[in-house]
């Protein structure tokens, strides 16, 4: 019927209770909270079971948080023997996909994902960087778009997450001048996104080369399951390719509608959201509405994509 992909989300709604029921329920996970408290030297896992919200929010709290729970969420998959035969992830979720693809250890993850939140929102002063949606043009006309509002600032497309939904990033004021503009180039909407810094842009360099000396003392194993990359949706199965691709990822726009389909034309059929949300299946269904999508976030969503893993198979 076709292969699974496992894909892993990078944004998400940080609240308090993510991964509650996971810890609660199957213990299978909690090796996993456990694990990732003690790599951090804090409890990151009461941050995410009680918050206070205003803390799990930052970046350099949630970013951790969604990839402990990703992770959580892919121990109970496997304690069932549910495997892909690819995995990807968007942004921060290539790091999840990686500790799922046994290529990065758990410890190593969350620890310089951590530093990697803090990198991106110390890049650029708080207010001065932005995002924004724009719904219903296509890639090309984003980039004319930006092409138009920039005025010799910084502004790019970001995440090209579907045909019809790109992510721009730069300074504050080309993204307002590009929400101004996105009505008279054909824009069906534009909405300005609540991030704390422009994440894939020029303006991420000072992190980048942050994160480059930070790479370069983590050890990456060969790849359980090839990853499909953000950066040029190359095919990544070898731990030495792993670092480089990280890095440059940091200002390059994510190539999530490009993976996607790259993943559908190796004959997946069944996209398999591991963590918190469905903002990716979402995506997927918006990319190609003849595959299958499915989630995990709790309980009972576990249990319904275990019984579509059985059937699929």
């Amino acid at each position: 019927m076709g292969k699974i992909a496992f894909i892993f989300p990078g944004q998400a709604s940080q609240y308090p209770g993510m991964g509650k029921e996971f810890y609660s329920n199957f213990e299978a996970s909690r090796p996993i909270f456990e694990k990732a408290d003690q790599a951090l030297g804090f409890s990151l896992s009461q941050l995410c079971f009680g918050g206070p919200g205003e803390e799990l929010t930052l970046t350099e709290n949630a970013q951790p948080a969604i990839l402990t729970v990703s992770i959580a969420a892919y121990s109970l998959l496997s304690s069932e023997g549910a495997y892909p035969h690819f995995v990807a992830g968007h942004s921060l979720g290539e790091y999840s996909a990686l500790v799922a693809a046994n290529s990065l250890t758990l410890t190593d993850a969350v620890r310089v994902v951590r530093n990697r939140g803090r990198y991106m929102q110390e890049a650029v002063p708080l207010g001065q960087g932005a995002m924004a949606a724009i719904l219903g043009i296509a890639q090309d006309q984003v980039e004319t778009l930006c092409q138009q509002a920039a005025e010799n600032e910084v502004l790019a497309a970001a995440n090209l997450n579907s045909p019809s939904q790109v992510v721009i990033a730069g300074t504050a004021s080309a993204v307002h001048r590009a929400l101004g503009l996105a009505a008279a180039n054909g824009a069906r909407k534009s909405v300005l996104l609540p991030v704390s810094a422009p994440f894939h842009c020029a303006l991420m360099r000072p992190a980048q080369e942050r994160l480059r000396k930070d790479l370069t003392q983590i050890h990456f194993d060969d790849l359980r399951f090839p990853l499909i990359s953000n950066a040029d949706t190359a095919e990544v199965r070898l731990g030495h390719q792993v670092a480089d691709s990280l890095v440059r990822q940091m200002c390059s726009p994510v190539q999530w509608a490009a993976s996607v389909q790259c993943l559908i034309d190796k004959g997946v059929r069944l996209f398999v959201e591991v963590g918190p949300g469905r903002v990716l299946s979402a995506l997927v269904r918006q990319i190609n509405k003849t595959v299958s999508t499915t989630h995990v976030e709790d309980e009972k969503s576990l249990n319904e994509t275990l019984e579509m893993i059985k059937s699929f198979s």
